[in-house]
């Protein structure tokens, strides 16, 4: 498991969009964190570095959106479902192996497999604008 720290708000983008520059059909990045943790600001990091330009937010309502790079970035939000069966029940399981890649906030919500190309990730806030960010990488 590596990790990093980030001092800022700035830092975590720049870790979304460094990570972004390997990103690779059929990846699933799952985040976990509380409230307020930086999850979105990651994903606006990745959706920086494939070259998007939209304004990203938390699909919290919608459950997914969808921006259009070279590669398809599929953001959802599992936080107003409470568990595998609600995930299945909304149609979202088919984003575990997404043609392009999909980032998902509060990925805890799902206890099934791992995706086949899975990074998970959890954010732990540890001061104002510090975070403590944990990942792991699991298939090839």
């Amino acid at each position: 498991m590596a990790t990093t720290i980030s001092s800022s708000p700035e830092e975590t983008l720049a870790l979304g969009e460094s990570w972004a520059a390997k990103a690779r059909s059929g990846w699933v990045i799952g985040l976990t964190g509380d409230l307020g943790a930086g999850k979105t600001q990651l994903v606006k990091g990745f959706a920086r570095g494939m070259g998007i330009n939209q304004l990203v937010t938390s699909p919290t309502f919608t459950l997914v959106c969808e921006y259009q790079a070279d590669l398809i970035l599929h953001h959802l939000d599992f936080y107003r479902l409470v568990n595998d069966s609600e995930i299945i029940m909304a149609g979202l399981e088919p984003y575990f192996s997404p043609i392009g890649v999909a980032v998902i906030e509060w990925y805890d919500r799902w206890q099934g497999p791992f995706p086949t190309h899975f990074r998970q990730v959890t954010i732990t806030q540890t001061g104002e604008t510090e975070r403590h960010i944990e990942y792991e990488d699991f298939g090839d």
